[in-house]
């Protein structure tokens, strides 16, 4: 690596052209404006042709892009990933046993409502600590399968999807929020699969994304859970699939200035490489940090094996500094405009997490890592 130019004042000479690296909600796609907004079906109802024909339309191009299967169903649903992920959970188990993974704070929140608000018994928890991944041989594929594809606060992803039975009797239920879009998804190993727009698409909150398998179809029309389901749960009436929920008509109203930006994110992606290129920038984001990473003997990855190092959720842990060196570190580089929002999340060890999806530029990343280096001479000092 050629040595870095610097400022009189020892401060890097560059700067990244967009200092958001916030691990959600994360960055706008490069050249974004208010502007792009300029077509969005305001003061119409959502339900109205054109409200409806943009809805769809998000569906539509977001099956292209990710290539999912024609007979698979995509839905548009209230609360963000959160929202999508309850719903399949409150709709979906309680048919046979289920394995629970858990490896960081998410994957914890959803053993926490199988098991405590749900309250199934025939329950099984494989978890690992932050860094590392639960042993994916043991996953009995008899029972349904609660997954997160990518821990977004531990930086640590499952490396592919040939640990899933192809004959799996149960379902696979994969939260996918912080990889669908930056990462390859295995579609005939996930029967449920979510994800929300403000992650790798740097839209906005509030809206997730429902995809279902034939066998998750199936389990839907075919099982009736033994408590209540609030509203915006509902995906079947009278044993039935509601299809129009996968055709743009939504359970509750959402904001059409939203589906407007993820319209102009999902265009973008597809005028920048498509679901290709999208990977290849976040593979690239993940491979200026390790060629740095690797240099410095203060800084390693949490994740310590590099088979499931996350390209999209980048957490490193710093030594040669206090607990609250990485904050402070964090906060220093928020105070000069040059990286916003990467300090490690709150549950994770101290550390730093910097986001690598589609939307951040490779060369952005680059030029982030010599003010990392600046800044961790000033809390090391001052330590």
């Amino acid at each position: 690596m050629t040595e870095t130019a610097t400022r009189s004042d020892g401060r890097p000479a560059i700067r990244p052209n967009s200092p958001y690296f916030s691990s959600g909600p994360c960055a706008k796609r490069p050249g974004w404006s208010i502007d792009a907004l300029s077509g969005a079906c305001l003061g119409r109802s959502h339900r109205s042709v054109d409200g409806k024909r943009k809805l769809l339309a998000v569906i539509e191009e977001t099956r292209d892009l990710l290539e999912i299967p024609s007979d698979y169903r995509i839905g548009i649903v209230p609360a963000s990933d959160t929202g999508a992920v309850e719903m399949a959970l409150w709709s979906l188990l309680g048919v046979r046993g289920v394995d629970l993974l858990a490896w960081e704070s998410f994957g914890k929140g959803w053993v926490t409502d199988v098991v405590k608000q749900l309250k199934l018994e025939d329950s099984r928890v494989l978890e690992a600590g932050y860094g590392e991944l639960p042993d994916l041989g043991s996953v009995d594929f008899s029972n349904d399968v609660v997954f997160t594809w990518n821990g977004t606060t531990s930086g640590v992803c499952v490396p592919n999807g040939n640990w899933i039975s192809d004959d799996r009797a149960g379902l696979t239920i994969c939260d996918a929020t912080s990889a669908a879009f930056a990462m390859p998804l295995p579609w005939n190993k996930l029967d449920v699969t979510t994800w929300s727009w403000q992650k790798a698409l740097g839209g906005e909150g509030a809206h997730g994304m429902l995809v279902l398998s034939p066998r998750a179809v199936e389990r839907l029309e075919s099982y009736t859970p033994p408590w209540p389901l609030p509203k915006i749960f509902r995906l079947t009436k009278s044993g039935k699939l509601i299809e129009g929920i996968f055709k743009g008509e939504t359970i509750n109203t959402p904001s059409m200035l939203c589906v407007e930006d993820v319209l102009d994110a999902l265009n973008w992606l597809r005028v920048h490489g498509g679901h290709d290129g999208a990977v290849a920038r976040s593979r690239a984001c993940l491979e200026a940090v390790s060629a740095w990473v690797q240099q410095r003997p203060w800084v390693e990855f949490l994740a310590t094996d590099e088979n499931v190092r996350s390209s999209t959720s980048i957490c490193l842990c710093l030594t040669g500094v206090p607990d609250d060196g990485p904050k402070r570190l964090a906060k220093m580089l928020e105070e000069e405009g040059v990286a916003f929002d990467i300090n490690g999340y709150r549950d994770a060890p101290p550390g730093l997490r910097l986001w690598g999806g589609p939307t951040i530029l490779p060369e952005d990343m680059q030029a982030l890592l010599p003010w990392i280096d600046w800044a961790y001479e000033q809390v090391k000092v001052s330590a």
